[in-house]
C-alpha cells in the first residue's frame, strides 16, 4: 500500500491560553461577581435618588415629603448609606442590615411593643401618641429587566476581555 502522509502542525498556543483564561473565569468566578456585586449597589442607590422600586412603579411619598419637599426614604439618609455589596466565587449580594431596612421594602404594621402606644414627632414638631403606624411598602431592592440585562453585559465584558486580551 503506498501513499502520502501529511503531517501538519499548527501553533495553537494562542488558542490555549485563551481557553485557559475563560476556564479561569468559569472556575473562579470572583471578579466577575464582584462586579455584578458592585453594579447591584449601585442600582439599589440610583432607586433612592429616582424614588422608583425595581418594579418602576413611583413609591408613595412620605408624609414628610408632602408636608416638606425632599425625597421619600432619604430624610437622614441611614437607609441609604447603609446599602452595601460582598461577592465571592459563588455569590454576588447586596443589601442592607439596617434594623428597619425591611419593613420599608415590604411595608409593615409597626405597634407598640412596651407600652401603650408609639410616639414620635411629626414632620411639623407636634407630638404624637398611637397605638400603631402603617408603613408602605417601598420596595428599593430587587433585579428588573434592566438589571438582569446590564448583569449579563457585565457577564459578556470578562468573557469579551478573556478572549481578546
Amino acid at each position: 500500500m503506498s501513499g502520502v502522509v501529511y503531517h501538519v502542525l499548527v501553533d495553537d498556543r494562542k488558542v490555549q491560553t485563551t481557553l485557559d483564561r475563560l476556564i479561569a473565569i468559569g472556575q473562579h468566578p470572583w471578579a466577575v461577581m464582584k462586579d455584578i456585586a458592585a453594579y447591584g449597589e449601585n442600582s439599589t442607590k440610583q432607586r433612592f435618588d429616582d424614588g422608583v422600586g425595581p418594579d418602576g412603579n413611583a413609591w408613595k411619598p412620605s408624609r414628610r415629603v408632602m408636608e416638606r419637599g425632599g425625597k421619600t426614604l432619604i430624610d437622614s439618609s441611614r437607609l441609604l448609606d447603609s446599602i452595601t455589596s460582598d461577592s465571592g466565587d459563588d455569590f454576588a449580594q447586596w443589601g442592607s442590615n439596617a434594623i428597619y431596612a425591611a419593613i420599608h421594602q415590604a411595608g409593615g404594621e409597626i405597634s407598640a411593643k412596651n407600652g401603650k402606644s408609639l410616639f414620635f414627632r411629626t414632620p411639623d414638631g407636634s407630638e404624637r401618641r398611637v397605638k400603631k403606624v402603617t408603613i408602605p411598602a417601598r420596595p428599593y431592592l430587587g433585579v428588573n429587566d434592566d438589571d438582569e440585562a446590564n448583569i449579563v453585559d457585565i457577564v459578556n465584558q470578562h468573557l469579551q476581555e478573556a478572549v481578546t486580551n
